[in-house]
């Protein structure tokens, strides 16, 4: 799995017109998922992404968690990290899950978020064209990929 946080003021995400999720403070997480991903790629993620010391403390140094701030998380599917651009002018998205696979991932990685204690967990909707707006705070981004090791 490739995840891509970045770290907000705010964040919302709508498909035809209609806000399907919304945060204050927090992290945007978009999230992709490969054809070799399991269960475990997605819970070590979600610790991951709730652990990392990326939010600001009163000095403005990056010493805070999510968790540490009450922020909040907006994951949104976003299959497009695994674009292959090495050949070509168009992008290939042959390392992609399946979709069936890809939205059970994604649905598990918002369900381990959940657990890991955040105030609020919004999401958009697997499958469907949606608009992200947001305020980058920093700016902050980062991409983060399981298994360990692996690279982005």
């Amino acid at each position: 799995m490739r995840i891509l946080i970045q770290r907000v003021s705010r964040a919302k995400v709508s498909a035809e017109g209609t806000l399907l999720g919304e945060i204050a403070k927090g992290l945007l997480v978009l999230v992709g998922v490969a054809k070799d991903d399991n269960e475990k790629d997605a819970e070590n993620l979600a610790v991951k992404t709730v652990n990392l010391r990326i939010m600001s403390d009163k000095e403005n140094k990056m010493n805070l968690s999510v968790l540490d701030v009450t922020g909040e998380i907006l994951a949104v599917s976003q299959f497009t990290l695994y674009a292959d651009t090495s050949a070509g002018r168009r992008p290939s998205f042959i390392n992609s899950a399946e979709p069936a696979k890809a939205e059970k991932l994604y649905e598990y990685f918002i369900e381990c978020l959940k657990k890991q204690g955040v105030k609020k967990v919004a999401s958009g909707r697997f499958g469907a064209f949606m608009q992200i707006e947001l305020v980058n705070d920093g700016p902050v981004t980062l991409m983060i990929c399981s298994p360990p090791g692996c690279t982005c």
